[in-house]
C-alpha cells in the first residue's frame, strides 16, 4: 500500500475493523509518519451449483430463500432462521473452498436443518425436491420421520 502523502510502499496497520463486506485498515506510513485509511474488500470464490441436467448456473441465495419460504408457508418459522440456514449453507461451502456442489448435496444439507426447524416444511420441501410424484412417496417420508421419533 502506498502512501498517499509521499508515496513510499511500505507502511504498518494501526488498526483493522470489518464493516459490509469490507475490512477498514487505519496505516501509518513508514516514512512520513502520516495515517491514512485503506479499504479492502474480501474476495469471494463464486459457487457453480451443478443442476441435474449437468448444467451449471452460479448459486442464487435468493431462488434458493424463496423456495424454503414456499416450504414454510404458514408455519411458525421466522425469516431469520432461513436467512441463518441459506449463510450457513454459503459459508460452509465457503470454507470448503469448493467451487461447483450438485443441487443435490446442497438439497441434503437444507433438508437436514429443515428437519431440525419445522417438520411439515421438510415435508414440503423434500415433496419438490425429491419431486414425490404419488402418495406413496409422502407416506415413505412421514414413516421415516415417526421411525426417528421412536
Amino acid at each position: 500500500m502506498n502512501c498517499p502523502y509521499c508515496s513510499y510502499s511500505d507502511s504498518k496497520v494501526i488498526d483493522s475493523r470489518p464493516s459490509e463486506e469490507k475490512i477498514r485498515r487505519r496505516r501509518e506510513c513508514l516514512s512520513c509518519g502520516k495515517r491514512f485509511t485503506s479499504y479492502e474488500v474480501v474476495e469471494r470464490l463464486p459457487l457453480m451449483v451443478i443442476k441435474r441436467d449437468d448444467t451449471r448456473e452460479p448459486f442464487d441465495r435468493d431462488k434458493l430463500l424463496g423456495g424454503l419460504l414456499r416450504a414454510t408457508k404458514k408455519r411458525p418459522v421466522r425469516i431469520e432462521e432461513l436467512e441463518a440456514l441459506v449463510d450457513e449453507l454459503e459459508i460452509y461451502y465457503a470454507n470448503l473452498l469448493q467451487r461447483e456442489v450438485s443441487s443435490d448435496e446442497i438439497g441434503e444439507h437444507v433438508l437436514g436443518k429443515l428437519k431440525e426447524i419445522d417438520l411439515v416444511s421438510y415435508v414440503r420441501f423434500a415433496s419438490v425436491y425429491r419431486d414425490f410424484n404419488d402418495i406413496d412417496s409422502f407416506m415413505r417420508i412421514i414413516t421415516e420421520l415417526e421411525e426417528e421419533k421412536i
